[in-house]
């Protein structure tokens, strides 16, 4: 079993009351990785998905191996046919089968370059770990999904949800710098999964991929969209039609208390205040970032736990 997307998920209900059950008695199922080793190969930077993956495994007995490729590893060659004779030492074929020789599930974080939209598409370093290590492979973020975030505020929009079909709106914000559309993709493939009224809201150039977004309600005017909500979770994304560029910095998209209004807020950090989200929201009591965080955890543990008892 691998978890690589949303769609991996085969009830997502089920999985979420699980997550919610684990963090009851994080500990309950420490014997489960006893004797095991899980790695976490990091290509680009983390706070909560490294400690929070880590902290899962712990709460489940396994032992955690960290490796920074930044800093610490080769540089992988992940192409068929390359004659290696640049700057790239380790093929992503031997890499691959040495880790699984080493630890018994395998974690990968690696976004998107921004640059060239099909080969992110194509997810080469996930998938050069999926296609060529023996092991489990769990995806801590890759170029266009972060299913372990979308998993996580699956488990706070239950925690925190007072009626039975609440509306959803998820945000595009102004930010300085181009960024992925991992979080808000797979934020939205998971959305597609609750009983629930679902709304995206951005300018006209932020469109995300019409194959993410299919059948899922595009409203242009955020006020109009904010209306009736009981969640709105704010995130930023570069363009996709034009890839990875920063179109607009309109700042009256960022979110404020006013906009705000009974919803609560949600947002999945780092975030920049006062650029993406003014302190007043973020300092309130709507806001749920911190609590999106904790369940990190549990999102990490559950798919952990599902993984050791398949394998």
């Amino acid at each position: 079993m691998n978890y690589l997307s949303i769609k991996d998920i085969d009830a997502l209900p089920n999985w979420v009351s699980e997550a919610r059950k684990l963090k009851e008695n994080p500990r309950a199922n420490k014997a489960l990785g006893a004797g095991k080793t899980i790695c976490l190969l990091f290509f680009n930077n983390s706070l909560r998905t490294r400690l929070s993956t880590q902290k899962a495994a712990m709460n489940l007995g396994l032992e955690v191996m960290v490796m920074n490729f930044g800093s610490e590893g080769w540089q992988l060659e992940f192409e068929d046919g390359r004659v290696m004779d640049q700057g790239k030492s380790e093929h992503i074929k031997e890499a691959a089968k040495v880790v699984s020789q080493f630890c018994d599930i395998v974690a990968i974080r690696a976004f998107a370059s921004l640059t060239d939209k099909e080969k992110d598409e194509t997810e080469i370093v996930l998938n050069g770990f999926k296609n060529y290590a023996s092991i489990p492979v769990v995806n801590m973020e890759s170029s266009v999904g972060h299913p372990l975030q979308a998993l996580a505020d699956a488990i706070t929009l239950d925690e925190q949800k007072t009626i039975k079909r609440p509306k959803v709106v998820l945000s595009w914000a102004p930010h300085p710098k181009a960024l992925p559309h991992a979080v808000a993709n797979s934020f939205v493939e998971m959305m597609q999964l609750q009983d629930a009224e679902f709304v995206i809201t951005h300018p006209k150039e932020y469109e995300l991929n019409p194959e993410v977004t299919k059948g899922v309600k595009i409203e242009y005017d955020q006020k109009k969209a904010f209306e009736n909500a009981n969640f709105i979770y704010v995130k930023n994304w570069s363009s996709y039609s034009e890839y990875g560029k920063v179109l607009s910095q309109d700042s009256n998209w960022m979110m404020t208390q006013e906009k705000l209004g009974d919803a609560k807020f949600m947002h999945c950090l780092p975030v920049r205040r006062n650029v993406v989200v003014e302190d007043a929201v973020l300092d309130g009591e709507q806001s749920l970032v911190i609590e999106q965080a904790n369940n990190r955890t549990y999102a990490a543990q559950v798919v952990l736990k599902r993984i050791l008892e398949d394998n």
